[in-house]
This record gives structure tokens, C-alpha cells and sequence, in this order.
């Protein structure tokens, strides 16, 4: 399913693990790869909006 590995600290693993099976995911990978996904979503979101502001602003329909 992965490509590469990721290191994280152990306490942080045991962190994902525990949120994991209480979560109901099949892996701590699935879990991980599901927090990643939301957080990227968010991330671009958050760039898309800053990006449409900026160009709002340089048309002169928001100071």
C-alpha cells in the first residue's frame, strides 16, 4: 500500500495506535493515512481561500 516509510517517535506511534483501534480502523496505517488526507484537504483549502482573497483584493472588490 506505501511506498516509503515515516518515522515517528514511539510515544506518538502508541499515540496513533490507541486512536486507531479506538476509531475502528483496520491498521494504524489506514488511520495515518486517513489524518493525513483531512489535514492536506485543510491545508489546500486554507491556500485555495488565501489565494482568492489576494485576488479579490487586487481587483479592488475587497481592501
Amino acid at each position: 500500500m506505501f511506498g516509503s516509510k515515516v518515522r515517528v517517535e514511539k510515544e506518538l506511534l502508541k499515540k496513533a495506535e490507541n486512536c486507531a483501534a479506538a476509531a475502528g480502523y483496520a491498521s494504524v496505517e489506514e488511520f495515518v493515512a486517513h489524518v493525513l488526507e483531512k489535514e492536506i484537504a485543510r491545508l489546500d483549502e486554507a491556500e485555495f481561500e488565501e489565494s482568492a482573497v489576494k485576488k479579490l483584493q487586487g481587483l479592488g472588490y475587497i481592501s
